[in-house]
């Protein structure tokens, strides 16, 4: 427990050991927290609770610390186990407190866990007053669930923002200003990457209509990682670039490779986009983690990807990114593909087919080696490199322009 404002308390859990999230979609190589907020006002106000595996130590030590007869109301932005695991354990224990919900949360939750709790439908504008504080809910669908809403403390001038603007990110301290910067951007931008980038659009809509209400906003507490405490607004504005087709002028070059003949093709096309002055990054989609390999992705104006032809396909490493990188739905960046092949060759054009079906503007056609490249083809290589190079800074506006 932590009193992380005036009345207001973190009461979550810090999962060290945590690896890996949404089943085994998404890597936290830096764990992960399960921020859940308690409110000690005249009446006492619980939003969220944590993952489901820690519910009888998250029962007990509320239980403990506040006493659960003395919670008057539970606020559940987002229904998600991570969030609400603990809900029908703690609800065993107080089970006519309210719970404060969206629409379709109260729907949700029925269908998580089967039960026809005491729900008090909000949406946003809607308020329940605690004393001292108000809650003001906010609703945001698709952020990233139909359920979403964030928690406004007025008084506090605390946002308890659930999903949107946390990181999978656990350190021994709770506040932004307090851990390593670099860390904690790469960690946000990664969050946002996997998992907001869908719904870039809804994003900038409801930050438009955020600063509509005019909230003043000292602190925002999400549901996972960090608490911005210092400049608050500085991961508001994180996210506006983010939802805006952002890119860092990059290029990333994708591929899988059986004997290294795809290899020897991507560093030659690397080469070439770097004699351009186009930075340029060179994964191997089976040796390096798939959410790192999409962060990249979404830094870059352009990809380039490549695989070898395997049993007239593609390489299974690369065809299980191109999977993710089709769902997040990218906008306004550009590809091309190539590949080495023994016989039949079909890999650069189920690449191509995919990135087109993917959202990408291929500006390039395809480059395809037969067997181990020559000399003189890598050169070729190279000048595919550097063509793809002016291609993209073409594209590049001047306030675009990384500088």
């Amino acid at each position: 427990m932590l009193e992380i404002k005036d009345k207001i308390y973190w009461v979550g859990y810090k999962d060290w050991e945590l690896k890996k999230f949404h089943g085994d979609e998404y890597s936290t190589f830096r764990g992960s927290s399960y921020n859940s907020y308690l409110i000690k006002d005249e009446k006492l106000a619980l939003v969220d609770t944590v993952w489901t595996p820690y519910h009888e130590g998250f029962v007990e030590e509320l239980d403990r610390l506040f006493g659960l007869d003395k919670i008057d109301l539970i606020v559940i932005n987002h229904c998600e186990v991570d969030h609400a695991g603990s809900l029908a354990y703690l609800m065993e224990k107080i089970p006519d407190t309210p719970i404060y919900c969206t629409k379709k949360g109260a729907e949700m939750i029925k269908k998580h866990f089967h039960k026809d709790w005491n729900f008090q439908v909000v949406k946003t504008g809607d308020s329940v007053d605690l004393g001292h504080y108000k809650l003001v809910f906010v609703e945001a669908p698709m952020l990233h669930w139909p359920d979403t809403m964030m928690t406004y403390v007025q008084g506090a001038n605390v946002l308890l923002s659930n999903d949107p603007f946390g990181q999978h990110y656990v350190s021994p301290h709770y506040f932004n200003d307090q851990v390593d910067q670099g860390e904690l951007y790469y960690e946000a931008l990664k969050y946002y990457a996997n998992i907001i980038t869908p719904f870039s659009k809804l994003v900038l809509a409801k930050i438009k209509e955020l600063k509509s209400l005019n909230l003043p906003i000292d602190m925002i507490a999400p549901s996972h990682g960090i608490i911005w405490r210092d400049n608050p607004m500085q991961i508001v504005e994180k996210y506006e670039q983010w939802a805006n087709n952002y890119h860092e002028g990059s290029v990333t070059v994708l591929y899988d490779t059986m004997w290294g003949a795809t290899k020897k093709m991507a560093l030659a096309i690397a080469g070439g986009l770097e004699n351009k002055g186009v930075p340029a990054k060179v994964i191997n989609t089976a040796k390096h983690d798939k959410n790192d390999i999409i962060t990249e992705v979404f830094r870059s104006k352009g990809i380039i990807v490549g695989s070898s032809t395997v049993n007239n396909g593609i390489l299974s490493s690369l065809a299980a990114v191109l999977e993710m990188i089709k769902g997040l739905k990218f906008k306004q960046k550009a590809a091309a593909s190539f590949g080495s092949y023994g016989w039949s060759g079909e890999s650069v054009k189920i690449v191509e087919e995919w990135l087109k079906e993917s959202g990408f503007e291929i500006i390039q056609e395809s480059k395809k080696i037969q067997w181990d490249p020559t000399a003189d083809e890598l050169k070729e290589c190279v000048a595919y490199g550097e063509a793809f190079a002016e291609k993209i800074k073409a594209l590049i506006t001047p306030e675009q322009a990384v500088k």
